[in-house]
């Protein structure tokens, strides 16, 4: 919303001293954000004047173009009060005319230096100017004519034209919808500032009568009042008077006519949006009612619309011929020959114009303060005042017919303590101050021994409740006596089990060199195309979004691999020469149990509504997501580098497992997107969690990645579920370290995991450890084998260990190897 200072000034008595700053600062601190100041002129200098023309001669041009060779009074701003000859091509304009002069040393917006100049033959010493020239406007058609009682040849055109004019730009919350107008920006100074207030439309009003244009509203409820005002015999040639037309402009509205610029006018002044008809077009009684379904109009946007039996039409009968409280129908529509206006001033239900707006996607002045809620009282006043001025600068006639259908919803009365401001904000406020505030606002007050009941204005409907009265009470206070108090932290209170576990595995994961990232959770089809899933697989049957932000990416993921990869990917093609990426959060599967219902906000929901509500909604499990690409360890004078590979992805989940407590289980799988004979199932006391390996060639080669990157996808909540919530520490013991070593021949297919799984087990409680520390395959092994070599390693705690009980240990581990998988023990 941009306000004149001048125009607030014109409804509050602000000290003379006040300055721009001081105002802007002021309403900041009552709730009206600053967005900007700014000036019409603030790219204008130099001698810029008023002028009278005083001789204009024609003369045509070769190229067909006719120029006009000035000379104009500018009194003594030249310096030598000699007539000023200046070339200008527009036509508007004759002799006798005041105009706008820029003389040579000016500045025009865009730095545009003005000189005096040879051209058509003449030397033309400044520019007539126009108002698109100085910013006002787009109008570039002609220069700008002054009124004949605009000032004396020389006289400083700055004032003039408002060029001085200081314009505030603020930002309104939805919830103060009377602050787009400058009858809520003027109430609002005038409280910041303790100033008198004089209201725009507190006016006298004539009293309906039977007189008036015919008007029936079947839906009081959307509705509920509608004023109509007749204005005959309007000058449809009459101009915009310029300092309505300055003000329109200021307030960043585009002057159109006579007509359409007072009912802006008016809707800037009051906050009431107003809108005329061309009362030749309309075809009997007006009528206001809820479209029929399939019924269709053509707003004044030209566009067809179909409309819904939720919209409030208006309608005569000739059919639609309004949107109502949003947009007017092209039948009706004022025109550059309408002569007999009919005035429309309603008031309508908000969160109809809200539905209204959002389901045609019109976005209009008018639609944006109706749907947020405005005064019902002044409407009256506001029809009054366009015909006032239609007839003042219209040459029109107020027709004495006044139609008022309906009467203003009454407004709620709240109760509230004299204390609860004191109580909600830490502020020291007494009852005298908030019995003051809530008056300063509007408030009407019914006072009582420790409570008051306040009614809230009409221009206030989003007081609704206590704690917005106590709002009103804190910000006139000042928001910055708020005292900052820590809260306290109740007893027995802190993270939960599972914020505790995620920090953990945050922790583990970063400890092991990765960086966590967090990308949009949403997919197409595309990103599973590039993961490479067969068209039956779970993870494509997704939750469409009914409103997404791309429609490529209209669902929620099931996975958290293609967010994952792409940062991975952005990574490498900057610049990284190796990445370690990691991302917990919810995907989402269908449960296919329907829509979920949509109940109101106006009640709370039943336990059976609930349930509903909540069996409609889809599984959300917490996933853990790494990817591991590029180099892994970095080659340097120590030696050559090694690039990241799925023994790494399958290395993070066995140390995260270590810092839950849980033993991970790894068995090969195949499952896409990762490579087969490369991917490894992971589970924990059998159940499975996820999956970590080597990517497929063709899956890097999708999403620009390193060959041979790695990746993990685990279920976090399973994985937490079985979580130790305490990990004791290792056992250390004093005794030494007794070392053996076994080579094992085992086939192909046979996992390394399960002969390490019966090599720990059968090795008994003696076993500190065991590590897989060479792969062989050859002729030595015989083809279609391999040679597993493993460090073991023994330790008991309470004695050191003989070679007999060495010897025994690694015997039993490798008999139970040889019984589970076949090995054979490598000599």
């Amino acid at each position: 919303m941009k306000a004149p200072v001048s125009w607030i000034r014109e409804y509050v008595d602000l000290p003379a001293d006040v300055t721009t700053d001081e105002l802007t600062r002021r309403l900041t601190a009552l709730g009206l954000k600053l967005e900007g100041v700014e000036s019409a002129g603030a790219g204008i200098s130099g001698p810029l004047v008023v002028g009278r023309v005083l001789t204009m001669e024609p003369e045509p041009q070769k190229n067909g173009k006719t120029i006009n060779w000035c000379t104009v009074d500018v009194g003594a701003a030249n310096g030598t009060g000699e007539p000023q000859g200046i070339v200008c091509g527009a036509h508007n304009f004759a002799p006798g005319d005041l105009v706008v002069v820029i003389l040579p040393g000016g500045v025009l917006p865009g730095n545009f230096e003005i000189s005096a100049r040879k051209t058509y033959g003449h030397l033309s010493a400044g520019m007539i100017c126009s108002a698109r020239e100085l910013g006002l406007g787009d109008d570039h058609d002609g220069i700008i004519v002054l009124p004949a009682d605009a000032g004396e040849p020389g006289d400083d055109a700055f004032d003039v034209l408002g060029l001085r004019e200081e314009v505030i730009e603020f930002e309104i919350n939805p919830d103060r919808a009377y602050a787009l107008s400058l009858r809520g920006i003027a109430r609002e100074a005038a409280l910041a500032f303790g100033a008198p207030f004089r209201d725009p439309a507190d006016r006298p009003v004539p009293a309906p009568n039977d007189a008036g244009y015919p008007v029936f509203v079947d839906d009081p409820a959307g509705c509920p009042v509608f004023v109509a005002r007749t204005v005959t015999g309007l000058d449809p040639a009459a101009p915009t008077p310029d300092w309505m037309a300055r003000r329109l402009q200021q307030a960043g509205m585009r002057p159109i006519s006579l007509a359409v610029d007072v009912t802006n006018y008016v809707m800037l002044e009051t906050g009431r949006p107003i809108h005329g008809y061309d009362a030749d077009k309309l075809a009997g009684p007006i009528r206001v009612r809820r479209a029929r379904e399939g019924e269709r109009l053509r707003t004044l946007d030209g566009t067809d619309r179909v409309l819904s039996p939720e919209d409030l039409v208006v309608t005569d009968d000739s059919g639609i011929i309004g949107l109502g409280g949003v947009m007017g129908g092209e039948t009706t529509e004022m025109s550059d020959t309408t002569t007999n206006v009919l005035v429309e001033a309603a008031h309508w239900d908000p969160v109809s114009m809200f539905r209204t707006g959002k389901r045609h996607k019109i976005s209009s002045e008018a639609g944006k303060r109706n749907e947020r809620g405005v005064d019902p009282v002044i409407t009256p006043a506001a029809a009054d005042r366009v015909v006032e001025l239609l007839v003042t600068y219209g040459g029109g006639t107020a027709d004495p017919g006044v139609t008022v259908v309906g009467s203003p919803p009454p407004q709620p009365r709240i109760t509230i303590s004299y204390d609860l401001p004191a109580r909600v904000t830490g502020i020291a406020i007494d009852a005298a101050t908030t019995v003051a505030n809530l008056e300063a606002v509007g408030c009407t007050l019914d006072k009582a021994d420790s409570t008051l009941t306040a009614t809230p204005p009409p221009w206030r409907p989003d007081l609704v409740d206590p704690f917005d009265l106590v709002e009103e009470v804190a910000r006139i206070v000042g928001y910055d006596r708020v005292p900052s108090v820590l809260p306290r932290e109740a007893a027995g209170r802190g993270l939960s089990r599972e914020q505790r576990l995620r920090r953990r595995v945050g922790r583990t994961l970063a400890g092991a060199g990765c960086v966590e990232v967090i990308s949009f959770p949403f997919v197409g089809d595309a990103a599973f195309d590039a993961l490479g899933l067969p068209a039956d697989d779970p993870r494509r049957h997704t939750v469409r979004l009914a409103n997404p932000l791309s429609s490529e990416e209209p669902s929620y993921t099931t996975t958290l691999l293609p967010g994952l990869l792409k940062a991975a990917a952005r990574n490498i093609g900057r610049g990284a020469t190796g990445v370690s990426l990691f991302e917990t959060g919810t995907v989402a599967f269908p449960v296919d149990r329907g829509p979920a219902p949509i109940y109101g906000v106006d009640w709370r929901p039943s336990d059976d509504e609930l349930a509903k509500l909540f069996d409609a909604i889809p599984e959300q499990p917490l996933y853990l997501a790494v990817v591991l690409a590029g180099e892994r360890e970095r080659a340097g004078w120590w030696g050559g580098g090694r690039a990241a590979g799925w023994s790494d992805a399958v290395a993070l989940v066995r140390r995260l497992g270590t810092e839950l407590g849980l033993d991970v289980e790894v068995s090969a799988s195949t499952r896409a997107p990762w490579h087969p004979g490369r991917c490894a199932q992971l589970a924990v006391a059998g159940e499975p969690i996820g999956y970590a390996g080597e990517l497929h060639p063709k899956v890097c080669q999708a999403f620009g990645l390193p060959a041979r990157s790695a990746a993990v996808e685990l279920d976090l909540d399973a994985l937490m579920r079985r979580a130790r919530d305490v990990v004791p520490g290792p056992e250390f013991s004093t005794y030494p370290l007794a070392k053996e070593d076994v080579a094992l021949i085992v086939a192909n297919d046979v996992p390394a995991a399960d002969v390490e799984a019966a090599l720990r087990e059968g090795a008994g409680p003696l076993l500190e450890s065991v590590r897989l520390f060479d792969v062989y395959t050859g002729d030595q092994v015989g083809e279609g084998r391999k040679s597993l070599a493993f460090a073991l390693r023994f330790r008991a705690p309470d004695r050191t260990l003989t070679e007999e009980e060495t010897a025994a240990a690694r015997d039993a581990a490798v008999a139970l190897a040889a019984e589970r998988t076949g090995a054979v023990q490598r000599s």
